[in-house]
């Protein structure tokens, strides 16, 4: 990468803040039950977390607005844990993760297996890919500052309608 690089400081990057959210073991694991269909925290017990802990994380990804806690609707003294949009919105995240790990860790693919539920085929790898869609490399990547993009995008030629 070329020499700018991301601030490390903590204020200026978003990946201290998905970490404060997210940077648990136990909390991966019970996003992935809640991705899995897992509502109740008896179900949640059953991941093999204690108690505490288990009121501990869904507590924090409440707070996060990761997981909405709601009483059940056919008994209100019960409550349910449903994913929010924001906690939707960790899904690439968690199947990069899973892929990383069956690559360096497993060293085969999971079973199940993630498929588009039209084509009913394997989803493809996670990938970083440019605006036109193609897939980037490490080697690809550089930092810019916005400021600088903006001055590029208002001096950039106008395209030609299609």
């Amino acid at each position: 990468m070329e020499s700018l690089h991301e601030p490390l400081d903590a204020e200026n990057c978003g990946l201290p803040m998905a970490l404060e959210a997210m940077g648990e073991r136990w909390s991966f694991l019970l996003l992935r039950a809640a991705f899995n269909g897992l509502t109740h925290f008896e179900q949640f017990v059953g991941i093999g977390i204690a108690r505490n802990i288990l009121a501990n994380r869904l507590t924090k990804l409440v707070e996060h607005g990761i997981l909405l806690r709601q009483p059940q609707e056919d008994d209100r003294r019960k409550v349910i844990y449903r994913l929010t949009e924001k906690g939707i919105e960790l899904l690439p995240a968690m199947i990069a993760l899973r892929e990383w790990g069956e690559k360096h860790g497993l060293g085969v693919p999971s079973n199940p297996v993630l498929i588009d539920k039209r084509d009913r085929r394997p989803i493809a790898p996670v990938t970083i890919r440019a605006q036109d869609g193609r897939v980037l490399a490490y080697e690809d990547l550089a930092w810019a500052d916005w400021a600088e993009l903006a001055r590029d995008e208002a001096t950039r030629p106008a395209e030609e309608p299609a």
